[in-house]
């Protein structure tokens, strides 16, 4: 992140300001603008990374072989308004072979239980709903949960307002359920049961030729929604990802303007003072651990080939940019809560305080002790250089 706070400022040795503080405001609102743009754009990727892992996760639960999917995700993946009308034609050839299922069901309904049933003296059990009111049957409702009968299934056949059946599994249950009903209720020694048990049998048995073909349906609904949703989740996964792409080369080139805008904002820095640089070294000794880090992170951002994290640092202060030491000063300004204008006497209890934190966190282990060794390896190299450069 560009620090707005170095840019086009200096302190003349008269004490006055130099530089252009409309071009000052000018450089730190447009650090902020890009700084926002980026913020957006990095929870943007947060949220797609954390979709296509999702979708990821959910491919690996759909069976299908591997080869086929990296095949389809490579080569043909269809549009949202494709899969659509994909899944229109699929969904209309799937009710269309249910209905001639239906169609073969009803035969089977009318001429091997209608007939059967409308012929016999005892078919009015079954062919309307029980008049439970009418034939004093006060205990009907205690016993049976949910009453049927064949011309309530008859309608729901008919039915052409999409409110009828939707699988003939449907009208097999109803049917098992109007012969269940007369069975539990009648008594076993009654016609009204040995017809119902009859009737049972006889639909079972036709039921068990349709059978297979119901199987067989179920089978292939399975696979297209399998299919289907596969496709969903290739074509969802390729729109974020791509939509992930894009949003990585808007980052990258929000990244680029803040590298340019930072190389601009560096050449108008000030060159900071020997004393300064000498300064900023002992300051950086004051750090605790955590701040240290940071502090490291701000150089390897402006020197690339600067290793942070090794077992021991060597910190050229002299070797560093303008624009670094400028960055660094006032990360140890925020960091050390020291002012400008602060008197040595509040720079030595800021030290004070800063070495005791690093000395308190040295009884959790060797972590903190390598940070110790570091920071005073800093304040030794900064010394050494300072001397090389009075010399």
């Amino acid at each position: 992140m560009v620090d707005a706070s170095v840019v086009d400022i200096g302190i003349s040795k008269k004490g006055k300001i130099t530089g252009n503080i409309v071009k000052v405001d000018e450089h730190r609102h447009r650090v902020d603008e890009l700084q926002l743009q980026v913020d957006k754009i990095e929870k943007r990727v947060k949220e797609v990374q954390k979709f296509c892992t999702t979708s990821k996760n959910q491919l690996n639960t759909v069976k299908d072989h591997p080869t086929r999917k990296d095949r389809d995700k490579e080569k043909h993946i269809p549009g949202m308004k494709r899969q659509q009308q994909d899944a229109s034609r699929r969904d209309a050839a799937a009710a269309k072979r249910m209905q001639e299922l239906m169609r073969q069901f009803g035969t089977i309904f009318r001429q091997e239980i209608l007939k059967p049933v409308t012929q016999h003296k005892w078919a009015w059990p079954f062919m309307h709903p029980v008049d439970v009111k009418g034939l004093g049957l006060h205990d009907y409702y205690e016993v049976i949960d949910r009453p049927m009968d064949f011309s309530t299934i008859k309608n729901q056949m008919d039915a052409k307002d999409g409110a009828g059946y939707k699988h003939v599994r449907e009208i097999y249950a109803d049917m098992l359920l109007v012969f269940n009903n007369a069975m539990k209720y009648n008594d076993e020694t009654s016609e009204v049961y040995s017809m119902a048990k009859g009737l049972l049998e006889k639909f079972e048995e036709k039921w068990l030729q349709l059978l297979p073909k119901v199987i067989e349906e179920d089978k292939r609904r399975e696979e297209e929604k399998t299919e289907s949703q596969l496709k969903k989740q290739l074509a969802q996964e390729a729109a974020r990802t791509e939509l992930a792409r894009d949003l990585t080369n808007e980052l990258n080139e929000a990244n680029k303007q803040l590298e340019e805008l930072g190389g601009i904002l560096g050449k108008k820095c000030r060159k900071l003072s020997i004393k300064e640089k000498r300064g900023i070294g002992i300051s950086l000794t004051q750090l605790c651990p955590e701040d240290l880090a940071k502090a490291l992170e701000i150089v390897s951002q402006g020197n690339p080939t600067f290793q942070a994290t090794g077992e021991e640092v060597e910190l050229d202060i002299s070797t560093q940019s303008e624009f670094t030491l400028w960055r660094i000063k006032f990360f140890l300004r925020d960091a050390l809560g020291t002012q400008s204008k602060s008197s040595s006497n509040r720079r030595q209890n800021t030290t004070k305080s800063c070495h005791a934190a690093v000395a308190n966190t040295s009884a959790n282990g060797n972590a903190s002790k390598r940070k110790r060794d570091i920071c005073n390896a800093l304040a030794k190299t900064a010394k050494k250089r300072s001397k090389k450069v009075s010399s």
